[in-house]
């Protein structure tokens, strides 16, 4: 029964790193999609997250029967909580690429994005790609020190996200309300997106340390 359980325990790691993998590559072909007003793309992503969600209901269930079934304690049960929220967490950031698909299908076969914002919004999807493989690769290793780099990066995408309404606040501002909709919407679906990568880094910490609230989140 030991081995049983062990083995579902690992499943449920590998499950999660699965869904990691299919939110890293929705928000590479969102962004893609987003930058590009690539209506095809943004389609793939849109029908593509239905997987996410069904992975994620898969291992929701897993998890739970292993509560139910075998009472587990101590690290076991950590686990299991942490990967129920950190599952959450995935699936979120897959909607979160979705969204960003959306925009891009609503507005072709413009662009959502104004020329003036182009690069900060270049430089948000990049760091919200490299948010994913570091997610990955911590449920893959648990290596703390990538924990702390996802915390930086999800730094450097809140700083565009506020330099982003900074410039719809100001006086010089001049593009159309829906155009202004659509930028403060997809800034806000980027830093989202950002801060579940540290909702996830912040359950991996709590797994290995088992302190809540480690130092340096």
């Amino acid at each position: 029964m030991r081995k049983v359980f062990q083995e579902e325990l690992t499943q449920v790691g590998e499950d999660l790193i699965e869904i990691s993998k299919l939110v890293s590559e929705a928000i590479e072909k969102a962004t893609t999609a987003f930058e590009g007003a690539d209506v095809d793309l943004a389609q793939d992503v849109i029908a593509a997250d239905a997987r996410i969600d069904f992975l994620q209901n898969g291992l929701d269930e897993r998890a739970i029967d292993i509560l139910a079934l075998q009472g587990p304690v101590a690290s076991d049960l950590r686990m299991l909580v942490g990967s129920l929220r950190m599952s959450a967490s995935l699936e979120r950031m897959g909607d979160l690429a979705r969204h960003v698909a959306q925009l891009a299908r609503l507005r072709y076969p413009a662009t959502v994005i104004p020329s003036s914002m182009t690069e900060t919004f270049k430089a948000m999807a990049r760091h919200d790609i490299e948010i994913t493989r570091q997610v990955t690769e911590l449920l893959e290793t648990r290596d703390l020190n990538v924990a702390r780099e996802i915390l930086k990066t999800n730094s450097a995408v809140d700083d565009l996200h506020l330099s982003v309404f900074k410039a719809i606040a100001s006086p010089d501002w001049n593009e159309t309300a829906s155009t202004t909709v659509d930028v403060a919407l997809a800034s806000r679906y980027f830093e989202r997106f950002a801060d579940h990568g540290v909702s996830v880094a912040r359950k991996v910490t709590y797994l290995v340390t088992g302190e809540w609230q480690p130092e340096g989140f």
